[in-house]
Protein backbone atom coordinates (compact mmCIF):
# COMPACT_ATOMS: atom_id res chain seq x y z
CA UNK A 1 0.00 0.00 0.00
CA UNK A 2 0.89 3.66 -0.75
CA UNK A 3 0.26 7.05 1.06
CA UNK A 4 -2.85 7.18 -1.05
CA UNK A 5 -3.98 4.01 -1.05
CA UNK A 6 -7.66 3.92 1.54
CA UNK A 7 -7.42 2.10 4.30
CA UNK A 8 -8.06 -1.31 5.04
CA UNK A 9 -12.00 -2.63 5.68
CA UNK A 10 -10.50 -5.15 7.78
CA UNK A 11 -7.19 -6.01 9.66
CA UNK A 12 -6.39 -9.36 11.61
CA UNK A 13 -2.72 -8.78 13.25
CA UNK A 14 -0.98 -10.00 16.32
CA UNK A 15 -0.68 -13.24 15.37
CA UNK A 16 0.71 -16.26 13.22
CA UNK A 17 0.38 -15.66 9.42
CA UNK A 18 1.27 -18.72 7.33
CA UNK A 19 1.21 -17.15 4.03
CA UNK A 20 2.74 -20.38 2.16
CA UNK A 21 3.96 -18.31 -0.48
CA UNK A 22 7.04 -19.78 -2.14
CA UNK A 23 9.61 -19.69 1.02
CA UNK A 24 6.97 -20.59 3.74
CA UNK A 25 7.26 -17.14 5.18
CA UNK A 26 5.64 -16.16 8.92
CA UNK A 27 3.77 -12.81 9.17
CA UNK A 28 2.29 -11.20 12.38
CA UNK A 29 -0.99 -9.62 9.87
CA UNK A 30 -2.62 -9.02 7.06
CA UNK A 31 -5.06 -6.21 5.84
CA UNK A 32 -7.63 -6.40 3.15
CA UNK A 33 -9.72 -3.57 1.27
CA UNK A 34 -12.85 -4.75 -0.37
CA UNK A 35 -12.20 -8.16 -1.68
CA UNK A 36 -8.29 -8.06 -2.26
CA UNK A 37 -5.38 -8.87 0.14
CA UNK A 38 -3.55 -5.50 0.77
CA UNK A 39 -0.79 -5.93 3.16
CA UNK A 40 0.73 -8.34 5.02
CA UNK A 41 3.40 -7.79 7.54
CA UNK A 42 4.43 -7.01 11.34
CA UNK A 43 2.03 -6.15 13.94
CA UNK A 44 3.11 -2.60 13.76
CA UNK A 45 2.73 -2.23 10.37
CA UNK A 46 -0.72 -3.71 10.16
CA UNK A 47 -1.94 -1.50 13.21
CA UNK A 48 -0.33 1.45 11.31
CA UNK A 49 -2.47 0.91 8.26
CA UNK A 50 -5.80 0.96 10.09
CA UNK A 51 -8.25 4.11 9.55
CA UNK A 52 -11.33 4.75 11.75
CA UNK A 53 -13.42 2.29 9.58
CA UNK A 54 -11.25 -0.85 9.72
CA UNK A 55 -12.34 -3.48 11.83
CA UNK A 56 -8.86 -4.80 13.40
CA UNK A 57 -9.13 -8.14 14.91
CA UNK A 58 -6.48 -8.72 17.51
CA UNK A 59 -5.40 -12.67 16.98
CA UNK A 60 -3.72 -12.86 19.91
CA UNK A 61 -1.26 -15.65 18.68
CA UNK A 62 -3.63 -17.30 16.80
CA UNK A 63 -3.21 -18.64 13.03
CA UNK A 64 -4.13 -17.14 9.80
CA UNK A 65 -4.28 -19.74 6.81
CA UNK A 66 -5.30 -18.90 3.29
CA UNK A 67 -8.88 -19.75 2.86
CA UNK A 68 -8.69 -23.92 2.68
CA UNK A 69 -9.01 -25.29 -0.77
CA UNK A 70 -10.80 -29.19 -0.45
CA UNK A 71 -9.88 -29.85 -4.31
CA UNK A 72 -12.04 -33.37 -4.82
CA UNK A 73 -15.57 -32.45 -3.02
CA UNK A 74 -19.05 -33.71 -4.27
CA UNK A 75 -20.60 -30.60 -2.76
CA UNK A 76 -23.93 -31.01 -4.51
CA UNK A 77 -23.86 -34.95 -3.34
CA UNK A 78 -22.74 -34.33 -0.20
CA UNK A 79 -25.61 -32.31 0.29
CA UNK A 80 -28.13 -34.98 -0.82
CA UNK A 81 -26.92 -37.31 1.88
CA UNK A 82 -28.24 -35.18 4.81
CA UNK A 83 -31.11 -34.77 6.21
CA UNK A 84 -34.33 -34.04 5.27
CA UNK A 85 -32.72 -35.40 2.17
CA UNK A 86 -31.24 -38.89 3.17
CA UNK A 87 -30.50 -41.44 6.19
CA UNK A 88 -26.82 -41.05 7.85
CA UNK A 89 -26.08 -44.87 7.98
CA UNK A 90 -22.05 -44.42 8.42
CA UNK A 91 -19.93 -44.71 11.65
CA UNK A 92 -20.52 -44.12 13.88
CA UNK A 93 -23.98 -43.01 13.70
CA UNK A 94 -24.45 -46.44 13.29
CA UNK A 95 -22.17 -49.74 14.18
CA UNK A 96 -24.06 -52.81 12.98
CA UNK A 97 -26.28 -54.01 10.45
CA UNK A 98 -29.07 -53.83 12.95
CA UNK A 99 -28.16 -50.20 13.97
CA UNK A 100 -28.96 -49.17 9.85
CA UNK A 101 -32.12 -52.31 9.89
CA UNK A 102 -33.77 -49.99 12.95
CA UNK A 103 -32.90 -46.42 11.16
CA UNK A 104 -34.71 -47.76 7.86
CA UNK A 105 -37.47 -49.07 9.81
CA UNK A 106 -38.03 -45.21 11.15
CA UNK A 107 -37.83 -43.72 7.85
CA UNK A 108 -40.06 -46.57 6.71
CA UNK A 109 -42.85 -45.83 9.52
CA UNK A 110 -42.55 -41.74 8.46
CA UNK A 111 -42.95 -42.37 4.79
CA UNK A 112 -45.87 -43.17 2.05
CA UNK A 113 -46.59 -46.91 0.50
CA UNK A 114 -44.02 -47.59 -1.90
CA UNK A 115 -41.58 -44.26 -1.43
CA UNK A 116 -38.19 -44.85 -1.80
CA UNK A 117 -35.75 -45.00 1.69
CA UNK A 118 -32.22 -43.89 0.92
CA UNK A 119 -29.20 -43.54 2.58
CA UNK A 120 -24.84 -43.31 2.56
CA UNK A 121 -22.62 -44.65 4.46
CA UNK A 122 -22.29 -47.42 5.34
CA UNK A 123 -18.91 -49.73 5.77
CA UNK A 124 -18.57 -53.34 6.54
CA UNK A 125 -15.27 -52.44 8.39
CA UNK A 126 -17.53 -50.71 11.21
CA UNK A 127 -20.47 -53.14 11.37
CA UNK A 128 -20.40 -55.21 14.48
CA UNK A 129 -21.82 -58.60 12.50
CA UNK A 130 -19.02 -58.68 9.68
CA UNK A 131 -16.38 -57.57 12.42
CA UNK A 132 -17.26 -60.76 14.34
CA UNK A 133 -17.62 -62.85 11.12
CA UNK A 134 -15.96 -61.58 7.86
CA UNK A 135 -17.93 -64.32 5.77
CA UNK A 136 -21.14 -61.75 7.03
CA UNK A 137 -22.32 -58.96 4.41
CA UNK A 138 -25.15 -56.41 4.58
CA UNK A 139 -28.16 -58.54 2.38
CA UNK A 140 -30.89 -57.32 1.14
CA UNK A 141 -32.89 -59.79 3.90
CA UNK A 142 -31.20 -57.63 6.54
CA UNK A 143 -33.26 -54.84 4.97
CA UNK A 144 -36.55 -56.65 4.23
CA UNK A 145 -37.34 -57.54 7.17
CA UNK A 146 -38.09 -54.17 7.55
CA UNK A 147 -39.20 -52.71 4.73
CA UNK A 148 -40.91 -55.36 2.49
CA UNK A 149 -42.74 -52.89 0.65
CA UNK A 150 -40.61 -49.71 0.38
CA UNK A 151 -37.45 -49.75 -1.89
CA UNK A 152 -34.48 -49.18 0.19
CA UNK A 153 -31.22 -48.06 -1.48
CA UNK A 154 -28.13 -47.45 0.84
CA UNK A 155 -24.95 -46.52 -1.05
CA UNK A 156 -21.59 -47.44 1.05
CA UNK A 157 -19.15 -45.11 2.00
CA UNK A 158 -17.04 -45.29 -1.27
CA UNK A 159 -20.14 -44.28 -3.23
CA UNK A 160 -18.59 -47.53 -4.96
CA UNK A 161 -21.24 -50.05 -3.81
CA UNK A 162 -25.12 -50.13 -3.37
CA UNK A 163 -26.50 -52.31 -0.95
CA UNK A 164 -30.96 -52.52 -1.68
CA UNK A 165 -33.59 -54.79 -0.80
CA UNK A 166 -36.05 -56.91 -2.24
CA UNK A 167 -38.42 -54.30 -3.63
CA UNK A 168 -36.13 -52.31 -5.07
CA UNK A 169 -34.44 -55.20 -6.87
CA UNK A 170 -38.22 -55.96 -8.08
CA UNK A 171 -38.58 -52.19 -8.90
CA UNK A 172 -35.56 -52.02 -10.81
CA UNK A 173 -36.46 -55.31 -12.56
CA UNK A 174 -33.25 -57.15 -10.88
CA UNK A 175 -33.35 -61.09 -10.44
CA UNK A 176 -31.12 -64.44 -10.93
CA UNK A 177 -30.56 -63.78 -14.42
CA UNK A 178 -29.98 -59.86 -14.92
CA UNK A 179 -26.47 -59.30 -16.56
CA UNK A 180 -24.25 -56.49 -14.90
CA UNK A 181 -23.14 -53.81 -16.86
CA UNK A 182 -19.86 -53.46 -18.45
CA UNK A 183 -17.50 -52.75 -15.34
CA UNK A 184 -19.79 -53.57 -13.11
CA UNK A 185 -20.94 -56.47 -10.80
CA UNK A 186 -24.20 -58.05 -9.29
CA UNK A 187 -23.18 -60.24 -5.67
CA UNK A 188 -24.85 -63.23 -5.92
CA UNK A 189 -25.65 -65.70 -2.98
CA UNK A 190 -25.29 -69.11 -2.76
CA UNK A 191 -28.60 -69.90 -4.47
CA UNK A 192 -27.47 -67.65 -7.42
CA UNK A 193 -29.65 -64.90 -6.59
CA UNK A 194 -29.41 -61.20 -5.95
CA UNK A 195 -27.99 -60.58 -2.25
CA UNK A 196 -28.95 -56.82 -2.59
CA UNK A 197 -25.26 -55.54 -3.40
CA UNK A 198 -24.17 -54.44 -6.55
CA UNK A 199 -20.88 -53.26 -7.32
CA UNK A 200 -19.15 -50.63 -9.76
CA UNK A 201 -21.25 -49.59 -12.94
CA UNK A 202 -23.74 -52.03 -11.28
CA UNK A 203 -25.06 -49.75 -8.97
CA UNK A 204 -26.84 -47.81 -11.68
CA UNK A 205 -29.54 -50.73 -12.36
CA UNK A 206 -30.99 -49.25 -9.02
CA UNK A 207 -29.56 -45.51 -8.81
CA UNK A 208 -31.64 -45.10 -12.06
CA UNK A 209 -34.81 -45.76 -10.50
CA UNK A 210 -34.49 -43.44 -7.97
CA UNK A 211 -36.27 -39.86 -7.44
CA UNK A 212 -34.36 -37.39 -8.91
CA UNK A 213 -34.42 -34.13 -6.63
CA UNK A 214 -35.52 -30.63 -8.00
CA UNK A 215 -33.25 -27.94 -8.98
CA UNK A 216 -34.41 -25.79 -5.47
CA UNK A 217 -34.02 -28.89 -3.55
CA UNK A 218 -30.21 -28.70 -4.80
CA UNK A 219 -29.84 -25.29 -4.09
CA UNK A 220 -30.74 -25.76 -0.55
CA UNK A 221 -28.64 -28.91 -0.62
CA UNK A 222 -25.70 -26.87 -1.79
CA UNK A 223 -26.32 -23.52 0.65
CA UNK A 224 -26.47 -26.10 3.50
CA UNK A 225 -22.84 -27.68 2.56
CA UNK A 226 -21.46 -24.52 1.87
CA UNK A 227 -21.96 -23.05 5.61
CA UNK A 228 -20.48 -26.04 6.59
CA UNK A 229 -17.49 -25.56 4.44
CA UNK A 230 -17.01 -21.80 5.60
CA UNK A 231 -17.39 -23.42 9.92
CA UNK A 232 -14.53 -25.82 8.55
CA UNK A 233 -12.37 -22.60 6.95
CA UNK A 234 -13.05 -23.97 3.22
CA UNK A 235 -13.81 -21.31 0.45
CA UNK A 236 -12.55 -23.54 -2.40
CA UNK A 237 -13.69 -26.83 -3.24
CA UNK A 238 -13.46 -29.00 -7.39
CA UNK A 239 -16.83 -30.18 -7.87
CA UNK A 240 -15.63 -33.43 -9.44
CA UNK A 241 -18.28 -34.55 -11.74
CA UNK A 242 -21.23 -32.70 -13.39
CA UNK A 243 -22.15 -33.54 -16.67
CA UNK A 244 -24.70 -36.13 -19.28
CA UNK A 245 -22.44 -38.59 -18.00
CA UNK A 246 -23.05 -38.19 -14.37
CA UNK A 247 -25.46 -40.94 -13.15
CA UNK A 248 -29.13 -40.37 -12.58
CA UNK A 249 -29.14 -41.00 -8.94
CA UNK A 250 -30.45 -39.71 -6.02
CA UNK A 251 -27.27 -37.89 -5.16
CA UNK A 252 -26.02 -36.68 -7.59
CA UNK A 253 -29.01 -36.57 -10.20
CA UNK A 254 -28.89 -35.43 -13.58
CA UNK A 255 -25.63 -33.70 -13.59
CA UNK A 256 -27.03 -30.71 -15.62
CA UNK A 257 -29.30 -30.25 -13.05
CA UNK A 258 -26.71 -29.91 -10.33
CA UNK A 259 -24.84 -26.87 -12.96
CA UNK A 260 -28.12 -25.37 -13.21
CA UNK A 261 -28.24 -25.09 -9.34
CA UNK A 262 -24.42 -23.72 -9.22
CA UNK A 263 -25.22 -21.43 -11.84
CA UNK A 264 -28.18 -20.08 -10.79
CA UNK A 265 -26.61 -19.48 -6.97
CA UNK A 266 -24.08 -17.60 -8.90
CA UNK A 267 -26.08 -15.21 -10.65
CA UNK A 268 -27.99 -14.21 -7.78
CA UNK A 269 -24.54 -13.82 -5.51
CA UNK A 270 -25.96 -16.39 -2.60
CA UNK A 271 -22.60 -19.28 -4.12
CA UNK A 272 -20.21 -18.17 -1.27
CA UNK A 273 -17.64 -20.31 -2.16
CA UNK A 274 -15.46 -21.03 -5.56
CA UNK A 275 -15.77 -23.45 -6.91
CA UNK A 276 -14.13 -25.19 -9.94
CA UNK A 277 -15.89 -27.88 -11.97
CA UNK A 278 -15.04 -31.34 -13.82
CA UNK A 279 -17.45 -32.15 -16.58
CA UNK A 280 -18.33 -35.74 -16.66
CA UNK A 281 -19.10 -36.77 -20.34
CA UNK A 282 -19.30 -40.36 -19.54
CA UNK A 283 -20.28 -43.01 -17.39
CA UNK A 284 -18.49 -45.41 -15.41
CA UNK A 285 -18.19 -48.46 -18.33
CA UNK A 286 -18.14 -45.92 -20.95
CA UNK A 287 -16.36 -45.54 -23.84
CA UNK A 288 -14.94 -43.07 -26.14
CA UNK A 289 -17.78 -42.26 -28.02
CA UNK A 290 -19.62 -41.53 -25.09
CA UNK A 291 -16.82 -39.15 -23.91
CA UNK A 292 -17.41 -37.41 -27.87
CA UNK A 293 -21.13 -37.50 -27.41
CA UNK A 294 -21.00 -36.04 -23.91
CA UNK A 295 -18.54 -32.78 -24.87
CA UNK A 296 -20.58 -32.11 -27.85
CA UNK A 297 -23.48 -31.84 -25.65
CA UNK A 298 -21.94 -30.64 -22.86
CA UNK A 299 -18.84 -27.98 -23.76
CA UNK A 300 -18.08 -25.16 -20.72
CA UNK A 301 -21.13 -23.62 -19.54
CA UNK A 302 -20.97 -19.76 -19.27
CA UNK A 303 -20.67 -18.04 -15.63
CA UNK A 304 -21.69 -14.88 -14.60
CA UNK A 305 -17.84 -15.04 -12.37
CA UNK A 306 -15.64 -17.27 -12.94
CA UNK A 307 -13.86 -16.47 -10.17
CA UNK A 308 -16.41 -18.23 -8.20
CA UNK A 309 -17.84 -20.78 -10.75
CA UNK A 310 -15.96 -22.12 -13.35
CA UNK A 311 -16.18 -25.38 -15.74
CA UNK A 312 -12.53 -26.39 -16.10
CA UNK A 313 -11.45 -30.06 -16.76
CA UNK A 314 -13.22 -33.18 -17.71
CA UNK A 315 -13.34 -36.18 -15.38
CA UNK A 316 -12.90 -39.99 -16.65
CA UNK A 317 -13.45 -42.87 -14.58
CA UNK A 318 -10.20 -45.28 -15.00
CA UNK A 319 -10.85 -48.38 -12.62
CA UNK A 320 -12.46 -48.90 -9.20
CA UNK A 321 -11.42 -48.91 -5.26
CA UNK A 322 -8.96 -51.15 -4.11
CA UNK A 323 -11.43 -51.83 -0.71
CA UNK A 324 -14.15 -53.44 -3.09
CA UNK A 325 -11.27 -55.55 -5.11
CA UNK A 326 -12.08 -52.98 -8.30
CA UNK A 327 -8.79 -51.33 -8.59
CA UNK A 328 -6.13 -52.59 -11.43
CA UNK A 329 -3.28 -54.08 -9.97
CA UNK A 330 0.03 -55.21 -10.83
CA UNK A 331 -0.04 -58.32 -8.07
CA UNK A 332 -3.43 -59.75 -7.07
CA UNK A 333 -4.95 -59.23 -3.97
CA UNK A 334 -4.46 -60.93 -0.72
CA UNK A 335 -7.83 -63.54 -1.69
CA UNK A 336 -7.09 -63.28 -5.79
CA UNK A 337 -7.87 -61.08 -8.50
CA UNK A 338 -6.54 -58.13 -10.22
CA UNK A 339 -9.51 -55.81 -10.70
CA UNK A 340 -10.18 -54.23 -14.23
CA UNK A 341 -10.53 -50.81 -15.52
CA UNK A 342 -14.22 -49.82 -15.51
CA UNK A 343 -14.29 -48.78 -19.58
CA UNK A 344 -15.49 -50.40 -22.48
CA UNK A 345 -13.93 -53.41 -23.96
CA UNK A 346 -14.53 -57.30 -23.92
CA UNK A 347 -10.64 -57.44 -22.95
CA UNK A 348 -8.07 -55.92 -20.83
CA UNK A 349 -6.50 -55.55 -23.99
CA UNK A 350 -9.28 -53.57 -25.72
CA UNK A 351 -9.93 -51.52 -22.96
CA UNK A 352 -6.69 -50.11 -22.65
CA UNK A 353 -6.98 -48.92 -26.37
CA UNK A 354 -10.32 -47.88 -25.20
CA UNK A 355 -9.34 -45.44 -22.16
CA UNK A 356 -6.52 -44.18 -24.26
CA UNK A 357 -8.42 -43.18 -26.90
CA UNK A 358 -11.00 -41.91 -24.46
CA UNK A 359 -7.86 -39.86 -22.84
CA UNK A 360 -6.64 -38.59 -26.61
CA UNK A 361 -10.06 -37.34 -27.01
CA UNK A 362 -10.45 -34.79 -23.76
CA UNK A 363 -7.07 -34.01 -24.45
CA UNK A 364 -7.08 -32.71 -27.93
CA UNK A 365 -10.49 -30.88 -27.01
CA UNK A 366 -8.75 -28.83 -25.00
CA UNK A 367 -9.93 -30.01 -21.35
CA UNK A 368 -7.49 -30.64 -18.42
CA UNK A 369 -8.07 -34.00 -17.29
CA UNK A 370 -9.03 -35.88 -14.21
CA UNK A 371 -9.20 -39.51 -13.55
CA UNK A 372 -10.12 -41.27 -11.40
CA UNK A 373 -7.66 -44.30 -10.89
CA UNK A 374 -6.74 -46.12 -8.02
CA UNK A 375 -4.58 -49.26 -8.74
CA UNK A 376 -0.61 -49.41 -9.84
CA UNK A 377 -1.35 -51.22 -13.35
CA UNK A 378 -4.16 -48.31 -14.07
CA UNK A 379 -2.36 -45.54 -13.19
CA UNK A 380 0.52 -46.56 -15.03
CA UNK A 381 -1.65 -46.71 -18.25
CA UNK A 382 -3.62 -43.50 -17.44
CA UNK A 383 0.10 -41.51 -17.42
CA UNK A 384 0.93 -42.75 -20.57
CA UNK A 385 -1.97 -42.30 -22.16
CA UNK A 386 -1.50 -38.52 -20.85
CA UNK A 387 2.08 -38.59 -22.45
CA UNK A 388 0.75 -40.22 -25.91
CA UNK A 389 -2.35 -37.80 -25.89
CA UNK A 390 0.26 -34.78 -25.55
CA UNK A 391 3.03 -36.39 -27.93
CA UNK A 392 0.04 -36.38 -30.58
CA UNK A 393 -1.14 -32.63 -29.39
CA UNK A 394 0.94 -30.77 -27.57
CA UNK A 395 -0.39 -28.57 -24.59
CA UNK A 396 2.43 -26.98 -22.89
CA UNK A 397 0.11 -25.98 -19.46
CA UNK A 398 -2.66 -29.24 -19.67
CA UNK A 399 -2.24 -29.57 -15.71
CA UNK A 400 -3.75 -33.26 -16.37
CA UNK A 401 -3.75 -35.12 -13.04
CA UNK A 402 -4.44 -38.78 -11.13
CA UNK A 403 -7.16 -38.39 -8.62
CA UNK A 404 -7.08 -40.99 -5.84
CA UNK A 405 -3.42 -42.54 -7.45
CA UNK A 406 -4.17 -44.52 -4.34
CA UNK A 407 -0.85 -47.01 -5.96
CA UNK A 408 1.47 -44.65 -7.94
CA UNK A 409 4.33 -46.05 -8.57
CA UNK A 410 7.94 -44.30 -8.84
CA UNK A 411 7.68 -44.43 -12.43
CA UNK A 412 4.89 -42.66 -12.92
CA UNK A 413 5.82 -40.00 -10.56
CA UNK A 414 8.61 -39.10 -12.77
CA UNK A 415 6.47 -38.74 -15.45
CA UNK A 416 4.03 -36.92 -14.18
CA UNK A 417 6.79 -34.39 -11.95
CA UNK A 418 8.36 -34.17 -16.07
CA UNK A 419 5.16 -32.89 -17.66
CA UNK A 420 3.77 -30.95 -14.83
CA UNK A 421 0.98 -33.13 -13.96
CA UNK A 422 -0.59 -33.85 -10.58
CA UNK A 423 -1.52 -35.93 -8.46
CA UNK A 424 -5.12 -35.70 -5.81
CA UNK A 425 -4.95 -37.89 -2.73
CA UNK A 426 -7.34 -38.56 0.18
CA UNK A 427 -5.10 -38.82 3.45
CA UNK A 428 -8.49 -38.74 5.53
CA UNK A 429 -9.59 -42.32 3.45
CA UNK A 430 -6.08 -43.72 4.16
CA UNK A 431 -6.25 -42.73 7.72
CA UNK A 432 -10.06 -44.67 8.05
CA UNK A 433 -9.23 -47.43 5.82
CA UNK A 434 -5.51 -48.26 6.72
CA UNK A 435 -6.18 -51.28 8.95
CA UNK A 436 -8.59 -52.73 6.71
CA UNK A 437 -6.33 -52.62 3.30
CA UNK A 438 -3.80 -54.45 5.59
CA UNK A 439 -6.72 -57.75 4.82
CA UNK A 440 -6.83 -56.49 1.09
CA UNK A 441 -3.51 -55.89 -0.53
CA UNK A 442 -1.06 -57.22 2.20
CA UNK A 443 0.37 -55.12 4.88
CA UNK A 444 3.82 -53.71 2.48
CA UNK A 445 1.01 -52.56 -0.29
CA UNK A 446 -1.00 -51.33 2.35
CA UNK A 447 1.56 -49.05 4.13
CA UNK A 448 2.56 -47.74 0.51
CA UNK A 449 -1.01 -46.49 -0.46
CA UNK A 450 -1.16 -42.82 -1.17
CA UNK A 451 2.81 -42.27 -0.65
CA UNK A 452 2.27 -38.21 -0.51
CA UNK A 453 6.61 -38.02 0.40
CA UNK A 454 7.51 -39.66 -2.68
CA UNK A 455 5.25 -37.57 -4.66
CA UNK A 456 6.46 -34.57 -3.27
CA UNK A 457 10.07 -35.51 -3.57
CA UNK A 458 9.91 -36.50 -7.29
CA UNK A 459 8.28 -32.56 -8.13
CA UNK A 460 4.43 -33.56 -8.79
CA UNK A 461 2.12 -31.49 -7.37
CA UNK A 462 0.43 -32.43 -4.84
CA UNK A 463 -3.17 -31.79 -3.59
CA UNK A 464 -5.19 -33.10 -0.85
CA UNK A 465 -8.61 -33.78 -0.69
CA UNK A 466 -11.87 -34.93 1.39
CA UNK A 467 -14.01 -36.73 -1.48
CA UNK A 468 -16.87 -35.94 0.57
CA UNK A 469 -19.19 -37.61 0.88
CA UNK A 470 -16.70 -40.28 1.10
CA UNK A 471 -15.11 -38.71 4.30
CA UNK A 472 -15.92 -35.38 5.79
CA UNK A 473 -14.52 -32.50 4.35
CA UNK A 474 -11.64 -32.09 7.08
CA UNK A 475 -8.46 -30.67 5.78
CA UNK A 476 -7.47 -30.48 9.64
CA UNK A 477 -7.97 -34.29 9.99
CA UNK A 478 -6.13 -34.48 6.45
CA UNK A 479 -3.53 -32.47 7.23
CA UNK A 480 -2.80 -34.93 10.74
CA UNK A 481 -2.88 -37.96 8.65
CA UNK A 482 -0.36 -36.96 6.34
CA UNK A 483 2.23 -35.98 9.27
CA UNK A 484 0.92 -38.68 10.66
CA UNK A 485 -0.06 -41.98 8.81
CA UNK A 486 -2.36 -43.38 11.22
CA UNK A 487 -4.84 -45.18 11.70
CA UNK A 488 -8.39 -44.12 13.07
CA UNK A 489 -9.43 -47.21 14.15
CA UNK A 490 -6.21 -48.63 16.19
CA UNK A 491 -3.71 -45.78 16.25
CA UNK A 492 -1.14 -47.85 14.20
CA UNK A 493 1.16 -46.14 11.80
CA UNK A 494 0.86 -47.06 8.11
CA UNK A 495 3.69 -46.75 5.72
CA UNK A 496 5.29 -43.72 8.38
CA UNK A 497 8.38 -43.25 5.59
CA UNK A 498 5.56 -41.63 3.31
CA UNK A 499 5.08 -38.71 6.31
CA UNK A 500 5.46 -35.12 5.56
CA UNK A 501 6.16 -31.68 6.71
CA UNK A 502 3.15 -29.21 8.05
CA UNK A 503 4.39 -27.16 5.06
CA UNK A 504 4.00 -29.24 2.54
CA UNK A 505 0.68 -30.66 4.29
CA UNK A 506 -0.88 -27.19 4.16
CA UNK A 507 0.49 -26.62 0.56
CA UNK A 508 -1.93 -29.62 -0.68
CA UNK A 509 -5.11 -27.75 0.75
CA UNK A 510 -3.81 -24.13 -0.28
CA UNK A 511 -1.17 -23.02 -3.39
CA UNK A 512 -1.44 -26.81 -4.96
CA UNK A 513 -5.03 -26.78 -5.02
CA UNK A 514 -5.07 -22.90 -6.58
CA UNK A 515 -2.47 -24.37 -8.77
CA UNK A 516 -4.86 -27.40 -10.10
CA UNK A 517 -7.58 -24.60 -10.50
CA UNK A 518 -5.20 -23.06 -12.89
CA UNK A 519 -5.61 -20.22 -10.11
CA UNK A 520 -2.55 -19.59 -8.10
CA UNK A 521 -2.00 -16.46 -9.66
CA UNK A 522 -5.14 -15.00 -7.38
CA UNK A 523 -5.60 -17.16 -4.43
CA UNK A 524 -4.13 -20.12 -2.59
CA UNK A 525 -1.67 -17.57 -0.22
CA UNK A 526 -1.94 -14.80 2.00
CA UNK A 527 -0.05 -12.35 -0.13
CA UNK A 528 -0.69 -8.78 -1.19
CA UNK A 529 -2.94 -9.08 -4.27
CA UNK A 530 -4.80 -12.46 -3.52
CA UNK A 531 -8.51 -12.52 -3.04
CA UNK A 532 -8.77 -12.07 0.60
CA UNK A 533 -10.12 -15.34 1.28
CA UNK A 534 -8.67 -16.61 4.70
CA UNK A 535 -8.90 -19.29 7.63
CA UNK A 536 -8.30 -18.23 11.20
CA UNK A 537 -7.46 -20.74 14.00
CA UNK A 538 -8.29 -20.86 16.90
CA UNK A 539 -4.32 -21.34 18.35
CA UNK A 540 -0.87 -21.28 17.25
CA UNK A 541 -0.26 -24.02 14.38
CA UNK A 542 3.37 -24.07 14.25
CA UNK A 543 4.82 -26.39 16.66
CA UNK A 544 1.37 -27.76 17.30
CA UNK A 545 1.45 -31.51 17.89
CA UNK A 546 0.03 -33.29 14.74
CA UNK A 547 -2.27 -35.14 17.12
CA UNK A 548 -4.04 -32.13 18.21
CA UNK A 549 -4.35 -30.46 14.76
CA UNK A 550 -7.74 -32.77 14.32
CA UNK A 551 -9.12 -30.63 17.34
CA UNK A 552 -8.38 -27.39 15.88
CA UNK A 553 -11.40 -24.90 15.79
CA UNK A 554 -12.09 -22.43 13.38
CA UNK A 555 -12.72 -19.02 14.58
CA UNK A 556 -13.37 -16.91 11.52
CA UNK A 557 -13.24 -17.82 7.78
CA UNK A 558 -13.45 -14.45 5.21
CA UNK A 559 -14.39 -15.20 1.58
CA UNK A 560 -13.90 -12.38 -0.61
CA UNK A 561 -13.22 -10.14 1.51
CA UNK A 562 -16.68 -10.76 4.26
CA UNK A 563 -16.59 -12.67 7.34
CA UNK A 564 -18.95 -15.24 6.11
CA UNK A 565 -17.92 -17.30 9.71
CA UNK A 566 -17.61 -16.04 13.18
CA UNK A 567 -17.50 -19.41 15.87
CA UNK A 568 -19.65 -18.48 18.61
CA UNK A 569 -17.60 -17.72 22.25
CA UNK A 570 -14.25 -16.96 19.42
CA UNK A 571 -14.09 -13.31 21.04
CA UNK A 572 -13.01 -12.46 17.41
Amino acid sequence: MNDTSPAPTLVLTGGQVLTVDCDFTVAEGVAVHGRDIVAVGSDAQMRALAGPGTRVVDLRGRTVLPGINDSHLHGAAYGMTKPPFALDVGHPTVGSIADIASAVQRAVRAARPGEWIVGLGWDPGYLAECLADPRRFPHRRDLDTVAPENPVCLTDFSSHMVWANSAALRRSGIDAASEAPPGGVVDLDADGEPTGILREAAQALVLAELPSPTVAQRRQAIQGVVRELHARGITSYTEPGLGPGGATTFFGGLSTDNWTAYADLAADGALQARVSVLLLPAPMGGSAADVRKGLSELRRPDSTDERVLRAIGVKIFADGVPPNRTAWMNEPYVDGGHGALCVHGATPALQVDELREMIRVAHEAGFQLGVHVTGDRAIDTVVDAFLAANAAAPRPDARHYVIHGDFIGADSLTKLAAHGYGVNMNPAIKWTISDLMDEVVGPERSAYQWPVRSAVEAGVTVCASSDAPITQPDWRQGVAAMMLRESKASGRRSGPEQCVSLADALRAYTINAARQDFAEDWKGTVEPGKVADLCVLDRPLLGLDPHEIGDVEVDLTVFDGRIVHEREGSAV
